[in-house]
Protein backbone atom coordinates (compact mmCIF):
# COMPACT_ATOMS: atom_id res chain seq x y z
CA UNK A 1 0.00 0.00 0.00
CA UNK A 2 1.00 3.74 -1.08
CA UNK A 3 0.60 6.26 1.56
CA UNK A 4 0.98 9.84 1.48
CA UNK A 5 -0.67 13.50 1.48
CA UNK A 6 -0.44 17.13 1.19
CA UNK A 7 2.38 19.44 2.96
CA UNK A 8 0.10 19.84 5.77
CA UNK A 9 -1.26 16.44 6.10
CA UNK A 10 -4.98 17.47 6.36
CA UNK A 11 -5.77 15.40 3.24
CA UNK A 12 -4.06 11.80 3.06
CA UNK A 13 -4.25 8.97 0.18
CA UNK A 14 -3.67 5.79 -0.13
CA UNK A 15 -3.34 3.48 -3.24
CA UNK A 16 -3.74 -0.41 -2.67
CA UNK A 17 -2.75 -1.74 -6.26
CA UNK A 18 0.17 -1.49 -8.51
CA UNK A 19 0.62 1.73 -10.82
CA UNK A 20 -0.82 1.37 -14.33
CA UNK A 21 2.62 3.28 -15.62
CA UNK A 22 4.59 5.67 -14.04
CA UNK A 23 5.92 8.97 -16.50
CA UNK A 24 6.79 12.48 -16.76
CA UNK A 25 4.47 15.09 -18.32
CA UNK A 26 5.78 17.84 -19.84
CA UNK A 27 2.97 19.84 -20.77
CA UNK A 28 2.47 23.13 -20.21
CA UNK A 29 -0.73 22.18 -17.49
CA UNK A 30 1.85 20.29 -15.57
CA UNK A 31 3.76 23.04 -15.28
CA UNK A 32 1.71 25.41 -13.75
CA UNK A 33 -0.11 22.74 -11.48
CA UNK A 34 3.55 21.75 -10.04
CA UNK A 35 5.59 24.86 -10.15
CA UNK A 36 8.16 22.43 -11.74
CA UNK A 37 9.45 22.12 -15.49
CA UNK A 38 7.49 18.49 -15.63
CA UNK A 39 5.59 16.44 -13.10
CA UNK A 40 6.38 12.81 -12.26
CA UNK A 41 2.96 10.68 -12.20
CA UNK A 42 1.80 7.60 -11.36
CA UNK A 43 -1.82 6.46 -13.56
CA UNK A 44 -3.81 4.05 -11.12
CA UNK A 45 -7.19 2.67 -10.88
CA UNK A 46 -9.20 4.98 -9.63
CA UNK A 47 -11.01 2.37 -8.03
CA UNK A 48 -7.87 1.49 -5.63
CA UNK A 49 -7.62 5.02 -4.71
CA UNK A 50 -9.02 6.04 -1.33
CA UNK A 51 -8.72 9.73 -0.28
CA UNK A 52 -9.59 11.47 3.37
CA UNK A 53 -9.81 14.86 3.63
CA UNK A 54 -11.63 17.13 1.68
CA UNK A 55 -9.38 17.92 -1.64
CA UNK A 56 -10.66 21.25 -3.78
CA UNK A 57 -11.28 20.12 -7.38
CA UNK A 58 -10.55 22.66 -10.06
CA UNK A 59 -11.85 21.62 -13.71
CA UNK A 60 -10.32 22.23 -16.83
CA UNK A 61 -9.83 21.21 -20.63
CA UNK A 62 -6.60 19.41 -20.95
CA UNK A 63 -3.88 20.20 -23.23
CA UNK A 64 -5.75 16.74 -25.28
CA UNK A 65 -8.88 18.41 -25.04
CA UNK A 66 -9.98 16.44 -22.68
CA UNK A 67 -12.59 17.74 -19.40
CA UNK A 68 -10.38 17.01 -16.30
CA UNK A 69 -10.46 17.81 -12.70
CA UNK A 70 -7.34 18.70 -10.40
CA UNK A 71 -7.85 18.30 -6.72
CA UNK A 72 -5.66 19.84 -4.73
CA UNK A 73 -5.41 20.87 -0.04
CA UNK A 74 -7.66 23.73 0.30
CA UNK A 75 -4.92 24.57 2.79
CA UNK A 76 -1.70 24.20 1.55
CA UNK A 77 -2.61 24.09 -2.30
CA UNK A 78 -0.45 20.80 -2.48
CA UNK A 79 -1.20 19.36 -6.16
CA UNK A 80 -2.59 15.63 -5.48
CA UNK A 81 -4.13 14.07 -8.78
CA UNK A 82 -6.28 14.54 -11.42
CA UNK A 83 -8.71 12.45 -13.35
CA UNK A 84 -10.48 12.87 -16.54
CA UNK A 85 -13.60 13.33 -16.58
CA UNK A 86 -16.38 11.54 -18.83
CA UNK A 87 -19.05 13.44 -21.15
CA UNK A 88 -21.26 12.33 -18.63
CA UNK A 89 -19.91 14.11 -15.64
CA UNK A 90 -19.02 10.95 -13.93
CA UNK A 91 -14.80 10.57 -13.44
CA UNK A 92 -12.77 8.42 -15.37
CA UNK A 93 -11.92 4.86 -13.88
CA UNK A 94 -7.67 6.26 -14.24
CA UNK A 95 -6.49 8.42 -11.90
CA UNK A 96 -3.44 10.43 -12.66
CA UNK A 97 -1.20 10.97 -8.68
CA UNK A 98 1.13 13.50 -8.17
CA UNK A 99 3.81 11.06 -7.77
CA UNK A 100 5.93 13.27 -4.97
CA UNK A 101 3.20 13.32 -2.56
CA UNK A 102 3.87 9.54 -1.08
CA UNK A 103 5.34 9.44 1.78
CA UNK A 104 8.18 6.20 1.50
CA UNK A 105 10.85 7.88 -1.39
CA UNK A 106 11.62 3.95 -2.18
CA UNK A 107 8.42 4.11 -4.42
CA UNK A 108 10.03 6.89 -6.44
CA UNK A 109 12.82 4.92 -6.64
CA UNK A 110 10.91 1.74 -7.59
CA UNK A 111 8.78 3.27 -9.90
CA UNK A 112 11.50 5.02 -12.70
CA UNK A 113 9.25 6.62 -15.54
CA UNK A 114 8.76 4.27 -18.33
CA UNK A 115 7.04 6.89 -19.98
CA UNK A 116 7.20 10.63 -20.87
CA UNK A 117 4.28 12.36 -22.62
CA UNK A 118 3.89 15.91 -24.43
CA UNK A 119 7.60 15.87 -25.24
CA UNK A 120 7.37 18.46 -27.68
CA UNK A 121 7.14 20.58 -24.65
CA UNK A 122 9.91 19.64 -23.32
CA UNK A 123 12.26 22.00 -21.98
CA UNK A 124 15.53 21.56 -24.04
CA UNK A 125 17.70 21.66 -20.70
CA UNK A 126 15.99 18.37 -19.61
CA UNK A 127 16.87 15.13 -21.08
CA UNK A 128 14.97 12.34 -22.06
CA UNK A 129 15.06 9.59 -19.53
CA UNK A 130 16.84 6.18 -21.02
CA UNK A 131 14.70 4.04 -21.95
CA UNK A 132 11.74 5.31 -20.93
CA UNK A 133 8.63 5.76 -23.90
CA UNK A 134 8.70 9.12 -25.82
CA UNK A 135 5.15 10.62 -26.91
CA UNK A 136 4.34 13.78 -28.32
CA UNK A 137 0.87 14.35 -26.65
CA UNK A 138 -0.95 12.12 -24.39
CA UNK A 139 -0.16 8.15 -23.53
CA UNK A 140 -2.48 6.11 -25.65
CA UNK A 141 -5.04 4.68 -22.93
CA UNK A 142 -6.75 1.36 -23.52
Amino acid sequence: MAVGGCFCGKVRVEYSGQPLASALCHCLDCRKLTGSPYSYNFLVKSAELHVSGSPKEVAKTSDSGNAIKNYFCPDCGTPLFGRKIKSNGDSDETTVVRAGIFDDSRILHERTPVVEIYTEQRLKWVSPIEGADQFTGMLPLP
